[in-house]
């Protein structure tokens, strides 16, 4: 029943959905095209796309997409693998994640994701994704013959490490992490000039390979919070992405390529009231090769209505040099998998071929236990509570021990054992000063 529930409520959300974007396509998009080009013209970056590997600079696609990618400051699902390498010690649950991301002009990109913590050490947590961007490549000769046809990729591959310091109740901990990256950059074969017959090897020449690394933390704390959860609703987030070099040449000389998009952002993300989120993301590109070479910064913002608990809305806006982009999506969870659809408008967007439409599937691998154990400690500190109201302190420090023997760094039983031993300290030292008085 609560299945068939879930199913009619996603239905009519799709069928709002697309009322809404008959809506919005009824617009003169190509008079907005127009109109923003002419407004943001003075915007556009002189020394963009002077950077190697520019996949990524592509969003996996999904939640994190749909937000704008003002993610730093969030990362609270596997998207985080590509924006914030610390957060993987604070996920709620393990995630197999596949993502497929239609780019333009043909192009694709594929993601397979994991990440996982420890039973034993739920502070520490690993992860790993291979993502693989491919677009086709036709050859054409002088007289317009197609003579080889072949596909452009880049193809990275990551593992990526985390873990939160000093996670309490009230703090939440501080998250370091790191991903170490590699990638391939693998250009097709093109032919001979003179005889149209594809050059065996010919493409690795252009073909390059990176090295490269992430460096991630993120705070987490409650703040003006007026709802019950665990869950934080403050969090700031700090990223370096894509720090390393890029080699070219294979088969003949090899030399170092252009450099790689690094990036280094900051974030935070802010809920207030239980089912609204609103990230920011504060973004500078930096050229490793050329330090005095000015990369101009973007700001990017996203906004998530949780309508149910397996229903959510996600808006975004990213303002980035000329070519700013709005995105919009949902997400729908059903039997612990979790789908997300987002469409992202901006001046590569084109409605024939469709494109800048990406797909996530998230298969939720559970908590490993953590909630159980998290439940077990409020039941002893309800039940310490008790004692200290009939107060009886001695057993409610007893009880709050047990707590304590779970999470060591559970503030309320801390707090807790401090008032319940002031008590017995205050009630000892009435008591001696009446057997003196006597």
């Amino acid at each position: 029943m609560i299945f068939t529930k879930k199913v009619f409520s996603f239905f009519i959300f799709l069928i709002c959905a697309g009322i809404l974007y008959n809506k919005i396509y009824a617009l003169s998009y190509s008079d907005l095209d127009t109109t923003l080009s002419d407004i943001l013209f003075n915007t556009i970056d002189e020394n963009e796309g002077q950077t190697t590997f520019r996949s990524l600079l592509i969003p996996f696609g999904g939640r994190s997409e749909s937000l704008g990618t003002a993610y730093t400051g969030l990362s609270d699902d596997i998207s985080f693998l590509r924006y914030n390498a610390g957060a993987g010690a604070i996920q709620k649950e393990g995630q197999i994640s596949l993502f497929h991301n239609t780019w333009i002009a043909d192009s694709k990109l594929e993601t397979f994701a994991y990440t996982t913590r420890f039973r034993n050490n739920p502070n520490l947590s690993i992860g790993s994704y291979i993502s693989c961007f491919y677009m086709p490549f036709t050859e054409y000769n002088i007289f317009g013959d197609r003579v080889a046809a072949s596909y452009y990729t880049e193809t990275i591959a990551a593992m990526n490490i985390s873990y939160n310091f000093l996670a309490g109740y009230d703090f939440k901990g501080l998250a370091l992490g790191a991903t170490l990256k590699t990638g391939w950059r693998g250009m097709p074969d093109f032919t001979d000039n003179n005889t149209n017959a594809v050059l065996s090897g010919s493409g690795l020449s252009q073909s390059g390979l990176a090295v490269m690394g992430d460096l991630g933390l993120l705070l987490q704390f409650n703040f003006l919070k007026y709802y019950y959860s665990r869950e934080p609703n403050v969090r700031i987030g700090f990223s370096a992405q894509n720090i390393g070099l890029s080699l070219t040449g294979f088969g003949n000389e090899i030399t170092q390529d252009d450099p790689l998009p690094t990036i280094f952002s900051a974030g935070i993300s802010l809920k207030f009231i239980k089912p609204i989120t609103l990230t920011v993301d504060f973004s500078q590109p930096v050229n490793l090769q050329n330090m005095g070479t000015y990369l101009t910064p973007y700001i990017s913002t996203g906004f998530s209505f949780q309508f149910t608990n397996f229903l959510t809305a996600l808006l975004g806006i990213s303002l980035k040099g000329g070519n700013p982009r709005f995105s919009a999506g949902f997400e729908f969870e059903v039997s612990k998998i979790r789908f997300n659809f987002n469409y992202t408008l901006d001046f590569t967007t084109s409605f024939s071929p469709f494109n800048r439409l990406s797909l996530s599937t998230k298969i939720l691998l559970g908590d490993k236990g953590r909630s159980e154990i998290d439940k077990q400690i409020d039941d002893y500190y309800q039940l310490g509570l008790i004692y200290y109201a009939q107060a009886d302190y001695e057993s409610a420090i007893e009880i709050w021990n047990e707590a304590l023997k779970l999470n060591k760094r559970f503030d309320p039983a801390i707090l807790g054992i401090q008032s319940a031993q002031y008590q017995i300290d205050m009630f000892r030292k009435i008591k001696e000063s009446l057997l003196l008085e006597q």
